[in-house]
């Protein structure tokens, strides 16, 4: 299973010090639809959205197994709080491929915040020094807290769209100071309410070419190995470390159910019945297989990436693989949980339907959908794949 956050010094224990804190206001922060600012300036304090900041920079740039345990823990406790506070930490590989005073501008400040979308939704006009950019993203979590938001945009010059030499449209994402973003409240949701996703939007706002990046044509400025990393192998890990953790905690609250809720007619608890027996080891067997795996295939990544610094397509199809899996069988254990919880889980009072609900809106991540078997498996059969989203 997961290490315990605090394990990882000092940061897992300043995390686990605020978990009990944060569980008790799940239903504040879903009525709010969007993560409490006290909670985001608090998690920035301590440095959560610093865990894949370079060090350059007074970031942590932390090992990916160390990066899933403390995502794990956080989702576990409330899945939108680790939701927002991966998207966080994750947007920041950024300043890995910036020039190091741009970097520095955006990510230099303690406690800075970013977001933002990768699809490229946008589109940047080629202006010399700078790209004019509009557009308008769907999926902006945790904006309303941040302090720089980015979106992709595809590249146009002489109004004619650029393209790489495969003959994929160029896109690059382009950052923003927050307060040149409109930020629509969109986010009306079956699960994940409390990140605050709603819709981000510029018009013709310039923003100079340092300021950009493409995490498919850049190299990266810095040098550490979580920068050989696989970049999008990392977003669909962050998924699937809250998509695990939301599931822990959904098992968690069914067991406890379970021990203390009694059959008026019998006597005997939940946790008696044989049928609740065998559903629980099998949930917990399904989530403890589909953990190993991801584990195992972030190690075989991470060794890669600091022994050689290269990765093959296979290990970074595997990646992204165990991280879609895990993902549906998260869900597959939420939805056993809340199953379990019968007549009772129905009820919004019931964090059971707020853990089967925010299952099921990680699946539809595009990092960890059910499109990324496909991609494994063009890989697995040796068939011609583009991988640069690998």
């Amino acid at each position: 299973m997961m290490q315990a956050v605090d394990t990882i010094v000092p940061l897992g224990q300043a995390v686990a010090e605020r978990l009990p804190a944060i569980a008790k206001r799940a239903e504040e922060i879903e009525a709010a639809r969007h993560l409490p600012a006290d909670i985001a300036h608090d998690l920035a304090s301590i440095g959560i959205f610093d865990m894949v900041k370079p060090k350059s920079l007074g970031g942590l740039e932390m090992a990916p197994l160390d990066i899933v345990a403390i995502l794990h823990a956080m989702a576990r406790a409330e899945a939108s709080v680790g939701w927002c506070a991966m998207i966080g930490a994750t947007t920041a590989v950024n300043a890995a491929y910036m020039p190091h005073d741009v970097a520095k501008e955006v990510y230099g400040n303690p406690g800075t915040i970013t977001g933002g979308v990768f699809a490229p939704m946008g589109r940047a006009d080629d202006m010399g020094d700078h790209y004019k950019v509009s557009g308008r993203w769907q999926w902006g979590s945790g904006n309303i807290n941040c302090h720089w938001l980015c979106g992709g945009a595809m590249i146009f010059k002489d109004d004619e769209l650029q393209r790489l030499d495969n003959g994929a449209p160029y896109h690059r994402m382009m950052l923003f100071p927050a307060d040149q973003v409109e930020r629509i409240d969109t986010w009306h949701v079956m699960g994940m309410r409390g990140t605050g996703s709603g819709d981000l939007a510029v018009k013709d706002v310039m923003v100079p070419k340092a300021r950009s990046v493409s995490l498919i044509v850049d190299t990266p400025v810095e040098q550490g190995p979580l920068y050989t990393f696989p970049v999008f192998g990392m977003l669909a890990m962050g998924v699937a470390s809250v998509a695990l953790g939301n599931a822990a905690g959904a098992l968690d609250e069914i067991k406890a159910m379970a021990k203390a809720k009694k059959n008026p007619a019998t006597g005997k608890t939940m946790a008696e019945r044989q049928v609740t027996q065998v559903d629980i080891a099998k949930a917990e067997a399904k989530l403890g297989a589909a953990e190993a795996y991801f584990r195992e295939a972030i190690a075989t990544c991470w060794e890669a990436a600091t022994s050689t610094g290269e990765l093959s397509p296979e290990q970074r199809a595997q990646l992204r693989l165990a991280g879609a899996y895990a993902t549906e069988c998260a869900a597959d254990v939420a939805k056993t949980a809340y199953t379990l919880g019968g007549g009772a889980a129905v009820y919004e009072t019931s964090n059971l339907q707020r853990r089967f609900r925010d299952a099921h809106v990680a699946t539809q991540h595009i990092a960890t959908a059910h499109g990324v078997y496909e991609l494994a498996g063009r890989i697995s059969f040796g068939l011609p794949t583009d991988t640069g989203m690998l």
